[in-house]
């Protein structure tokens, strides 16, 4: 980068900084009020960026990326400006998991057909790494995350929600 460059206002970082904020807003509307209707969260993250904390047998099935949803059975959300907090159930066994927010690469709520995508802060990836990583994603076999019965944290493909 060039001395030239420092002096650019650099709208794309501030738009996406804006856009994670919508993000932080929303998880934190949900921890004051619960969620409200059909509205549920499908949140994809790096799970080998920085300072995500997951158990390693979930690293393991998803080395790249992960899906999670917000939607029946979660507990102790909480969010600060760097980290969202959730404790989901697989297969029936509660799992506390720590996401950086600049980890997440897309936030969907699709009871109102609501999406964001963003780039990854911190290390560059390629797009085609991403889309990729969301194309590889193994469906579990329930299709429900938990590996049968109630309905639970969920991990799911998003190749559902694309147009083709």
């Amino acid at each position: 980068m060039s001395d030239e460059d420092d002096d650019i206002l650099r709208y794309d970082k501030m738009v996406e900084s804006a856009l994670r904020g919508v993000v932080k807003s929303s998880i934190e509307e949900v921890m004051a009020h619960g969620l409200p209707g059909d509205h549920h969260f499908y949140i994809t993250f790096l799970t080998d960026f920085p300072g995500v904390e997951i158990p390693d047998y979930l690293h393991d099935r998803y080395p790249g990326e992960m899906t999670i949803v917000l939607q029946y059975q979660f507990s102790d959300l909480a969010v600060n400006d760097e980290f969202l907090q959730v404790t989901l159930s697989f297969n029936n066994v509660p799992e506390k998991l720590k996401v950086p927010l600049a980890s997440i690469s897309i936030f969907a709520d699709p009871s109102v057909n609501f999406a964001l995508q963003f780039q990854p802060l911190g290390e560059v990836f390629d797009e085609s790494d991403l889309i990729a990583a969301l194309e590889d994603d193994d469906d579990d076999p329930d299709g429900d995350g938990s590996g049968g019965g109630d309905k639970t944290g969920e991990v799911v493909s998003l190749d559902q929600f694309r147009k083709k």
